[in-house]
Order: structure tokens, then C-alpha cells, then sequence
């Protein structure tokens, strides 16, 4: 069990370096593609990549009629209405206001996971993600950056509610299907909601030029890594250790933007910065262990037997 607690771990902070390197492959394509392209593009070879994987394990699954619903809901959440809210929301707010609104995520998720999925957590995993949070907002606090507006605001909470949905919505059907078949139908669905906008906003822009397959790269990385692989250890990690312990994980991307930062682009990162950083990695130890376990671990070292 430890073994494969191992493992889940590992592929949860896999997805999430992904996820953090997907910031610098998006603003990569972005040169050359416009946001609504890059997402469409991302998805569609994402669920092929999926699909033929799946079919040739035979790992992919059929959804049952009863599920068709959920899966369409699922999409709706997240890809679709949560970039929708984000980029738009963006438009209107600083980006550090709209990070900041963005890690609340996992703030909001171990609620509505105890309230919808019976999740149960100690004391100590919400000081854990509390703590957590506290860490992502000395990372990105800068004075000053601060702007706001109510329109952005609410379309940024409005991306924290699908992103939430999305996590439980999740979590249910994982417990029908593997994290392989659902993340392939997810995308497929996705890359056909942004297919009519696709028509609508970028067809004309994206055509009217040619391409070449460099300036395609970036969107095989965030196809291949961020929208299949890290989507796919995600969801692995809600079926394993539940929602709101896998979310607090998200706190750690903005951490590892800094690190990557760091060591690729030589922003060697202020004493704010590390110690934001390491607030979170404490946060996130916290949010995952559990009470007996630390009740066991004093009572070693103060030679009491613990009494499991």
C-alpha cells in the first residue's frame, strides 16, 4: 500500500511540474496562435494521443448512458467554462490578483468534498492547505499589483466554482471508470465545445498565414504533457487519496514556476520567494498526514507506547 502510495504521489507532483511548465509552453505558442487555437489544438491531439494509446492497451473503457451526462458536465467545467472564466476574468484584474484568486481552489475543494463525497479530514490537513495558501500568496504578493474590478473578480471566482465542480465531478466517476478513459473522453468533448469559438474568433487569423512545424511544438508539449499526462496522474491521485488532498498540490505550482525560474532563466528568487516556498511545502506535508500518525510519532520520541 505504501509502495503505491509512493507512486501516486510521485505522479501527482509530476502533473504538477507539468502543469507549471505549461505557463511557458503556452506563452511560447501564443507568438504564433491565438488562446482559443492553442486550447482546441492542445485537446484534439491530447484525445487522439489518448485514444489510440487506450485502444491499442485496450485501457479505454465505454461510458455507460447513464454517465454521458456527467462526462458533457465534466467538460463543460473544465476545459471549457474554467478557461473561459480565467482568461477572460485576467482581462480585468492584475495577474498576481488573479493568481491569488486562482489558489483558492484548493481552499474551497475539502469543503465541498466533506460535503458532497463525506471526504473527512483532521484539524491538521485544513491548517496544512491554510498554511499552504499562505505560502503561494507570499510567492506571488507584490505591492501595488493589486487592480481589480468586480467584473474580474467574479469571472475568476466563477473559474474557482468549475474548477471545484470538475474535482468532484471527478472523483465520482472515478470510481466506474480509470483516470485513462475518462481524461480521452474529456478532451474529446473538449476539443469539440472549442470548435464552434475556434470558427468564430481565430479561423480567419490562423489561416490567413502560413506555419511551421517549429511554431507547433510548444502545442505537442502542453498536447502530450499538460492535457494527457498530467490530467491522467490527477486523476489517478483523486481516486487514490481523494479530492481535496490531491488539490492542495496545485498550491505547489506557482512554487514550481519560480524553482524552473530560477535554474532556466537565472531569476535567482528573493528571501520572500524561498520562504514562500518552503511555507508551502510545509503546508502540504501538513494537509496529507494523518493525526494518529503524528500522535504516534511524539509519543516515540517521548517513549510513551502508542495506544493505535
Amino acid at each position: 500500500m505504501k509502495h503505491k502510495l509512493f507512486w501516486v504521489y510521485t505522479g501527482i507532483v509530476l502533473a504538477m511540474i507539468f502543469w507549471a511548465l505549461s505557463f511557458i509552453w503556452f506563452k511560447m505558442a501564443n507568438t504564433h496562435f491565438p488562446p482559443v487555437t492553442i486550447v482546441m489544438s492542445r485537446l484534439l491531439l491530447s484525445a487522439l494521443l489518448l485514444w489510440l494509446f487506450s485502444r491499442a492497451t485496450g485501457a479505454l473503457q465505454r461510458l455507460q448512458p447513464r454517465d454521458r451526462g456527467a462526462i458533457l458536465l465534466l467538460t463543460l467545467f473544465n476545459p471549457f467554462l474554467y478557461f473561459i472564466g480565467e482568461s477572460y476574468g485576467l482581462t480585468y484584474v492584475s495577474s498576481t490578483t488573479g493568481a491569488v484568486i486562482i489558489s483558492t481552489i484548493p481552499l474551497f475543494t475539502p469543503f465541498a468534498a466533506h460535503y458532497f463525497l463525506r471526504e473527512r479530514l483532521s484539524l491538521m490537513n485544513y491548517a496544512g492547505m491554510f498554511l499552504s495558501f499562505g505560502g503561494v500568496f507570499l510567492i506571488l504578493y507584490q505591492p501595488g499589483a493589486w487592480v481589480s474590478s468586480w467584473q474580474g473578480v467574479a469571472l475568476l471566482f466563477f473559474a474557482v466554482f468549475c474548477a471545484v465542480a470538475y474535482t468532484l465531478l471527478m472523483a465520482k466517476l472515478s470510481i466506474r471508470y480509470n483516470a485513462l478513459s475518462l481524461v480521452t473522453w474529456q478532451n474529446a468533448l473538449g476539443a469539440l465545445l472549442f470548435l464552434p469559438l475556434f470558427f468564430i474568433l481565430d479561423y480567419r487569423k490562423v489561416f490567413s498565414v502560413q506555419h511551421s512545424l517549429q511554431e507547433l511544438w510548444p502545442i505537442l508539449e502542453l498536447a502530450v504533457f499538460a492535457s494527457s499526462f498530467a490530467f491522467v496522474l490527477f486523476a489517478i491521485g483523486i481516486k487514490n487519496i481523494g479530492a481535496a488532498k490531491t488539490n492542495i498540490f496545485s498550491n505547489l505550482i506557482p512554487a514550481i514556476t519560480a524553482l524552473f525560474a530560477w535554474f532556466l532563466l537565472h531569476e535567482v528568487p528573493d528571501l520572500k520567494r524561498i520562504t514562500g516556498i518552503a511555507i508551502v511545502i510545509a503546508g502540504l506535508f501538513l494537509s496529507q498526514i494523518k493525526a494518529s500518525f503524528l500522535k504516534k510519532t511524539m509519543q516515540k520520541i517521548s517513549g510513551i507506547p502508542y495506544q493505535g
